[in-house]
């Protein structure tokens, strides 16, 4: 054999150990590749897509559920009133449970509504929803310069979750945003320097900044920030929910300083027993649970419209995750390990992208779930950052 032959036969094997080394890497819970972003955005491009937005247009026009009844849920409800006036501040105050609250739940539902506006032009074609989402986004980005207090992280990963959702929608589609850089500019200077570095806090909070932060990263196509963002949430799903293949302990987000099981258990809000399907906040309440639960299917959501899909990744802890969640929040028995045999429920209206994902598209048999998610229907908002996935994610497979 020449040299050159030789030379060959090398780079091909070594071109083909470094694709099983890629494909391995990949197929890891909470291991990422280096780059996650596409070469190029897909616009409108933040939980929804054109197309999944084109499926929901068509099964409300005729009239078929459950879409129409979702849609008529939404369209009643606060958000989608053309009265609604903005109440935008220039400095948004939220300390721990909402005290104080400095323009926290005025910034957020206004976010929703303007989600809310957004998805009503895009099914109605009536440009008075297009133009009241501009209204409230345009009040806003004139206006507000910075988040404080302690829940400050968390209130930007809320609201700056849901804008980036409105704002695609109204840019790609509807002609006529005249203050839309400056918009780009409030999410850029304001949001992202806020949660772009995750949070030590409960998994939910960095969960839900992730998702604004890939939101945000979208919309103003900025592939360094949607990959930075990407690395720091598949790390955190994979120590978020509890896999039995992680061992006899929960993952842990590198750099958290948890060395110890006592420090483990601590974080997990003192449960001793992990099961798959558990998550980090389980035994605190379902809620707050719900709050991570959403944000990882959302993310993933995002990612499979931008053509560099994290399901595989993620898709087996978020499917076990609301499997076992909902069994309970169903009403099965507490049994005595878990959580010291009483939990809180309210896991809130947050099945149905992950539900819809899992099921739907990928065929796995999600009995409780499905149950849960089908009692609940249609899903409304949970006034923060979840709303109308009835209408959005309902078995679309689009």
């Amino acid at each position: 054999m020449s040299h050159r032959s030789q030379g060959l036969l090398t780079k091909g094997v070594l071109a083909l150990v470094a694709a099983l080394v890629a494909a391995l890497l990949a197929a890891l819970p909470g291991a990422g590749p280096a780059e996650a972003a596409p070469a190029s955005f897909s616009h409108p491009g933040v939980l929804v897509s054109r197309a999944q937005l084109d499926f929901v247009r068509g099964k409300v026009q005729a009239g078929a559920q459950p879409w129409k009844g979702a849609y008529d849920q939404m369209m009643a409800s606060k958000y989608a009133s053309q009265s609604r006036t903005p109440k935008p501040r220039a400095v948004v105050e939220c300390g721990s449970y909402s005290n104080p609250n400095y323009g926290c739940t005025d910034e957020r539902e206004d976010a929703i509504a303007a989600y809310t506006n957004a998805l009503a032009w895009y099914v109605t074609r009536d440009a008075k929803y297009a133009q009241k989402a501009i209204q409230l986004m345009d009040a806003w980005s004139a206006t507000i310069t910075d988040h404080t207090n302690s829940n400050a992280p968390l209130q930007t990963g809320w609201a700056g979750s849901v804008w980036p959702r409105a704002a695609e929608i109204i840019r790609y589609t509807y002609t006529g945003w005249p203050n839309v850089n400056r918009f780009a500019t409030m999410l850029r200077d304001v949001y992202l320097p806020e949660v772009i570095n995750g949070s030590r806090s409960n998994g939910n909070w960095e969960l839900s900044m992730m998702e604004a932060a890939v939101g945000i990263s979208v919309f103003l196509d900025d592939r360094t920030s949607y990959d930075k963002a990407v690395t720091r949430y598949l790390n955190r799903v994979a120590a978020y929910v509890y896999l039995d293949t992680d061992g006899a302990l929960p993952r842990t987000v590198p750099g958290s300083g948890l060395d110890t099981r006592d420090e483990i258990v601590g974080y997990w809000q003192g449960q001793s027993t992990f099961v798959t399907g558990l998550t980090q906040e389980t035994c605190r309440d379902f809620t707050h649970t719900g709050y991570g639960i959403s944000s990882i299917s959302h993310v993933a959501e995002t990612s499979r419209i931008q053509g560099e899909d994290l399901y595989p990744q993620v898709g087996e802890r978020l499917r076990q995750a609301l499997g076992f969640q909902s069994k309970y929040q169903r009403g099965e028995a507490v049994p005595s390990w878990l959580c010291g045999g009483s939990l809180n429920l309210g896991l809130g209206p947050v099945t149905e992208v992950g539900y819809n994902a899992m099921h739907n598209r990928l065929g796995y048999a999600m009995t409780n779930t499905q149950a849960l998610t089908e009692a609940q229907r249609p899903a409304g908002s949970n006034n923060l950052f979840v709303a109308w996935e009835t209408l959005t994610h309902g078995d679309n497979l689009s």
